[in-house]
């Protein structure tokens, strides 16, 4: 009787693609050879760094680097590596690191070697101090996702000052600036993050719509704050307050304003912001209800300075009220608080009001002023809902100046982006 044949060896396990890059990392203690005790010490450093470069780029990229999309090229068995090339867009997953570097898989032959300085946000110059300042994680600049790692181990077993940015396995977009000495692609998200702040901000002025920023500093011409990371100016003369003092911008700083963007270029690094613009935009919209103070009495109307404001505007005689006016001194005072609403101006940076457009009735403003001002709400809610229907924000990239990138299309923007998008479903 013939002898049963051997049972058949169980296959390992299949790991997944990102724990192999752990596997391949080799720790401290496998890296340097047993020294001690030995009259000699061994170069290890250099050896140990080409030997954990060489395992990890013939390991860890030779496997993500396997699921080429199958075209004549790779049917014919040759091997087709991304080759990144300096202004490249491309998307990497972290295979190691250390506080200073990340060793960044992105489908090439060797591994990209992202720095410290160009992964911290736009804005870092910013905080109190480098050292205080908080890793970059998941949804910050360049990082989108990592490995679920159990850190508090991870951190006991490395030694100090040695502990990785970001996980192994953490998905970073960068830009490439171009080789290293020895040859590694070398990678910057801060420079990708910078065209997309840009790409950003063009979209901001082209909606030309106001936005809140927080003012975090202060010059002998305006002050400073950022919009998108990017650094803003608000010139002295674009604020409404007036400034009598360099007290008054310092005590600005901290404060959190309304701007739009009033000019910008890239080229020259220029993001100029308004706060005059940005408040004209949402006051003196035509049909807005203000409230005043009378300060000037001519014989064609009198003058009005805008509670709050440093800004004044026109009440012309002809529209104080609908009912027959021989003086406007016999119907206003000099200090009268008045409410009045935002009409349309027939004389450009020029503000137009009227008290007429809130009468309930024709003359009631000569007869019961407080009955006008008791309406003012429902009668400017009136005249809101006569005016014409203006069209909202134009489309997002239609006609924005300036440098265009397809943000919206991954296989567009991202040279690598086939390799990752492999990665992805694999």
């Amino acid at each position: 009787m013939p002898a049963p044949a051997p049972p058949l060896p169980s296959l390992p396990k299949p790991q997944p693609i990102l724990h192999v890059a752990k596997a391949l990392v080799l720790s401290p203690r496998q890296a340097q050879p047993q020294a001690r005790g030995r009259g000699r010490p061994q170069p290890v450093m250099c050896a140990s760094s080409k030997r954990l470069d060489d395992a990890l780029s013939a390991g860890f990229v030779r496997l993500l680097n396997a699921g080429h999309v199958q075209d004549a090229d790779s049917a014919s068995g040759t091997d087709r590596r991304y080759d990144p090339k300096p202004g490249d867009f491309a998307v990497g997953v972290v295979v190691s690191g250390t506080e200073a570097r990340l060793d960044v898989a992105v489908g090439a032959d060797r591994l990209a070697t992202l720095l410290a300085k160009e992964l911290l946000p736009l804005d870092r110059d910013s905080a109190d101090s480098p050292t205080r300042q908080a890793l970059p994680g998941p949804g910050s600049i360049g990082v989108v996702a990592g490995l679920t790692v159990d850190d508090d181990k991870e951190a006991r077993r490395q030694k100090r000052g040695s502990r990785t940015l970001v996980a192994p396995g953490t998905v970073v977009f960068a830009e490439v600036l171009g080789r290293t000495l020895s040859g590694r692609p070398l990678l910057s998200a801060r420079r990708l993050f910078r065209r997309l702040a840009w790409h950003r901000a063009r979209q901001i002025l082209q909606l030309d719509e106001p936005i809140q920023v927080k003012i975090y500093e202060w010059n002998t011409g305006g002050l400073l704050t950022r919009i998108e990371g990017l650094r803003a100016f608000l010139p002295k003369f674009e604020l409404v307050d007036r400034i009598s003092s360099f007290t008054d911008l310092k005590n600005k700083v901290g404060c959190s304003i309304r701007v739009c963007i009033a000019r910008l270029d890239e080229e020259t690094n220029d993001l100029i912001i308004s706060e005059k613009k940005a408040w004209e935009m949402t006051y003196l919209k035509e049909g807005t209800l203000l409230q005043g103070t009378v300060r000037k009495i001519f014989p064609y109307g009198a003058q009005v300075r805008i509670a709050g404001t440093n800004r004044s505007g026109l009440l012309h005689i002809s529209n104080i009220t609908r009912g027959n006016v021989l003086s406007v001194s016999d119907i206003l005072k000099i200090d009268d608080e008045v409410k009045v609403i935002v009409i349309k101006s027939n004389v450009p940076d020029k503000i137009a009001l009227s008290t007429a457009d809130l009468e309930s009735a024709p003359g009631l403003f000569l007869s019961d002023r407080e009955k006008v001002f008791s309406e003012a709400e429902e009668m400017a809610k009136r005249y809101r809902e006569q005016l014409p229907v203006m069209s909202q924000n134009p489309i997002l990239d239609d006609g924005i100046p300036g440098e265009m990138l397809p943000f919206d299309d991954e296989a567009k923007l991202y040279a690598n982006w086939q390799w990752f998008k492999f990665l992805h479903h694999n």
